[in-house]
């Protein structure tokens, strides 16, 4: 049996006219008010791609690596490999042959899955030196997979243009009030005691256990291995 419609009229509802019952009026007043507010109104969105936003300096953009001297900041301690949740950060080491470098390593070659990136910035935080920070570029178009692996030769920004960024974080980690101010020093990256005489003298004394683990050869030892890690896009 079909039921029976129930009539949900209350005693104070109002009675539409036949022009309202149309909605054709209704309709019409609509689209006037969104005509007027295109005309006078502002405009509050920009005419993508033709006028590119500018995010603030804190935003998270991809990851990039810091170039100073034309070389990376990167010490590769491989912190940043290490806390990147989706594992989107692969590289490999090698020594520093220049015994005037106040760093004894370096990547080798250093590469970011950006298809795996989730922009989430624990790079950035776990790293001593501020060699890898998250710059403003958010656009990123990729015809294939291979594509969207990047080398140290899409990496590498100079740091002149992370002048933003890096002011940024240093303004954001000194807020905590009654704390010692924080800054980088260049000279956290002498991750080596090889050149530090109190060790040896320790070494040859108290320690002899130091000679296995502070005190390393003058001559590169990576050399002398063989990595099964992909080559970064730049040795092709």
């Amino acid at each position: 049996m079909p039921g029976v419609p129930k009539n949900t009229k209350t005693e104070n509802e109002r009675k539409l006219n036949f022009w309202e019952r149309l909605y054709l009026p209704e309709i019409f007043k609509g689209l006037a008010y969104s005509f007027r507010k295109m005309v006078k109104e502002p405009t509050y969105t920009t005419e993508y791609p033709d006028e590119l936003w500018e995010p603030p300096d804190s935003y998270r953009g991809r990851p990039v690596l810091v170039e100073e001297e034309g070389k990376p900041r990167c010490v590769s301690c491989n912190l940043c490999a290490k806390a990147c949740p989706p594992m989107a950060i692969s590289m490999q080491s090698r020594e520093v042959e220049d015994p005037n470098s106040s760093k004894e390593r370096e990547p080798a070659w250093f590469e970011i899955n950006m298809l795996r990136c989730i922009y989430c910035g624990f790079c950035e935080e776990v790293c001593p030196e501020e060699a890898i920070v998250m710059s403003k570029e958010y656009d990123l178009t990729f015809q294939g997979r291979d594509e969207a692996i990047f080398g140290m030769d899409r990496l590498l920004v100079p740091s002149e243009r992370l002048t933003e960024r890096l002011d940024y974080l240093e303004e954001a980690r000194n807020q905590q009030e009654n704390a010692e101010p924080w800054q980088h020093r260049k000279d956290n990256n002498l991750h080596s005691l090889r050149d530090r005489h109190i060790v040896r003298e320790l070494s040859e004394t108290q320690m002899p256990a130091l000679k296995n683990t502070h005190l390393r050869s003058e001559k590169p030892i990576a050399d002398k291995n063989t990595w099964k890690g992909r080559s970064s896009s730049d040795d092709v």
